[in-house]
């Protein structure tokens, strides 16, 4: 069953569903394009749970660029020369992909700079970007509209829907990355902040964003 932290985040998101469902502007198909849209302004050292948790912002975006600097090195290498088929990569949501733990209550929730720059990068050399996420299915179309707002190129999403809530969630993201991968894609990095985001295999390498001993959901 769903955790703590996800059951927050539903009662969360649910504040924001009636505002998001009344946009008028359609939210793009996946596999499109996404526009290259900024993320909205907000202040830099929200405390949220993890300013609360004791973790800087400053510091960890610091840490997050050193390994989306060496996930870039990697990507670049994969994709000289137009060479490897079909690639892709696949990131995690909370706290890699979005600043969650520090925009608590600011929706859409931004974008991590250097995450997003790094997709952006790959998805103009050719590189499909999928998210695999450990969140519920009741925020599918919530989740895809901040990510596509915010700015990321989106491939694909995968969210947890009933039969998936009762399996590890390793096991869960594993099973999504077999299926990208059965779908012709090679993933060439699978980028998260937990263990849970990473083992299991199916994907080239590897790159752990930091939780700082798990105080980042």
């Amino acid at each position: 069953m769903p955790g703590m932290t996800e059951m927050i985040k539903v009662r969360r998101a649910a504040a924001t569903v009636v505002a998001v469902t009344a946009l008028t502007a359609p939210i793009a198909t996946a596999g499109t394009a996404a526009a290259a849209v900024p993320a909205p302004a907000v202040a830099a050292h929200t405390s949220g749970p993890a300013g609360l948790k004791g973790v800087d912002y400053d510091t960890w975006q610091r840490d997050v660029r050193a390994v989306t600097d060496r996930a870039k090195a990697y990507v670049t290498e994969r994709t000289a020369g137009g060479r490897g088929g079909k690639q892709a990569v696949v990131l995690d949501i909370d706290n890699s992909s979005l600043e969650t733990d520090f925009h608590w209550t600011t929706f859409p929730t931004p974008a991590i700079k250097p995450v997003l720059e790094l997709t952006r990068y790959a998805n103009e050399r050719g590189v499909a970007i999928f998210f695999v996420t450990a969140r519920p299915g009741v925020l599918d179309s919530v989740t895809e509209w901040n990510l596509r707002k915010v700015g990321y190129p989106v491939s694909g999403l995968y969210v947890r829907h009933l039969p998936d809530l009762f399996q590890e969630v390793s096991t869960y993201k594993t099973a999504k990355r077999a299926e990208i991968e059965a779908n012709g894609y090679t993933i060439v990095a699978n980028i998260g902040n937990h263990t849970t985001d990473l083992v299991g295999g199916h994907a080239e390498r590897t790159f752990k964003l930091p939780d700082y001993d798990g105080k980042l959901s």
